[in-house]
């Protein structure tokens, strides 16, 4: 007998289903859509890239978070000792002053995503914002003396708080939304060259995709003849670089909009933060070679492969 749509599998708990249930849930795509694209209308300029982390090498919003999280985690620490109110308020206020940029950061992350990851990604938000409101109205009583009133909206935002953490963490580690998609490559792809085609599969300008070990990967030749070789997924969200723009010696992502320098794979644009893997590359007889490029390659590696040919280092 099939499984009906949406029921539990064996030995899956409440919650993980929950979860699944949520990433399937399409009645708030509308909004979704309508939300994602007034995120990307803002007028952030370099500021975007900055917010995604593309300077600290991976999503700048978990580290953002830690100040109002570690706030109003004291805060209640604070409140559960008589006489602490005051210190707590300044703790509550601390943390909704932080609350604004670390969500600016998670808000152009979260416009970049799958749709499944904007589903789990908008009650994520939903949340967090639910915290927000409970912590301001926890100020405002703690400022007009109401000091249990206080605690007690700032303990419900607390709650509001994990369950936004929680819905954070599914996204980061179930969904790796904000994973290096291609940090895998240098682990599967075996040392060494590998040949990918004859010098006339490759038109100049063009991308082209190749395997090498069952490892995607993006092969350009210049209009000079100079070959360029990238891993092929993108290290944001594993997007078709094959299928995506050349130009100015950089390769443009057609999902969203990374872009990468052929040369040795360096995100010039965000929203990746983790440059692509790059290959050296030459041509043996008339056929493109590529080899994994490794930092700190001794030279003497590559002395022993001068007799077999010329190097066209990408």
């Amino acid at each position: 007998m099939s499984k009906k749509p949406g029921r539990r599998r064996m030995g899956q708990n409440r919650m993980l289903w929950l979860l699944d249930a949520l990433e399937r849930d399409s009645r708030a795509d509308a909004a979704i859509d309508a939300l994602t694209g007034a995120v990307r209308a803002l007028p952030l300029g370099r500021a975007r890239d900055a917010l995604h982390g593309r300077w600290l090498g991976h999503p700048l919003h978990p580290l953002m978070v830690q100040v109002p999280v570690g706030s109003w985690m004291s805060a209640a620490v604070l409140d559960l000792w008589p006489g602490r109110s005051r210190e707590a308020g300044v703790l509550v206020g601390v943390g909704l002053a932080a609350a604004g940029p670390a969500a600016l950061a998670g808000a152009v992350d979260w416009a970049e995503l799958r749709r499944q990851q904007t589903r789990v990604g908008l009650v994520h938000a939903v949340a967090n914002a639910a915290a927000v409101g409970l912590y301001g109205a926890s100020l405002v009583s703690r400022v007009r003396g109401r000091s249990r009133a206080g605690r007690a909206y700032g303990f419900l935002g607390l709650t509001a708080v994990g369950v936004g953490g929680m819905l954070g963490g599914h996204l980061a580690y179930r969904q790796a939304s904000g994973a290096n998609h291609a940090e895998e490559v240098p682990h599967v792809v075996r040392a060494g060259w590998h040949r990918v085609g004859t010098v006339d599969e490759f038109p100049a300008g063009r991308p082209v995709r190749r395997a090498v070990d069952d490892v995607p990967v993006l092969v350009v030749r210049e209009t000079g003849g100079t070959f360029h070789a990238l891993a092929e997924r993108c290290s944001h969200q594993a997007g078709p670089l094959s299928e995506g723009t050349v130009a100015d010696g950089c390769v443009r992502c057609p999902w969203h909009g990374s872009v990468f320098r052929l040369s040795d794979g360096w995100n010039v644009r965000g929203p990746a933060t983790a440059p692509q893997p790059a290959f050296d590359t030459r041509v043996l007889d008339g056929h493109v070679e590529i080899r994994l490029r490794v930092d700190g390659t001794d030279e003497g590696d590559e002395d022993e492969d001068e007799d077999q040919g010329p190097r066209n280092d990408a």
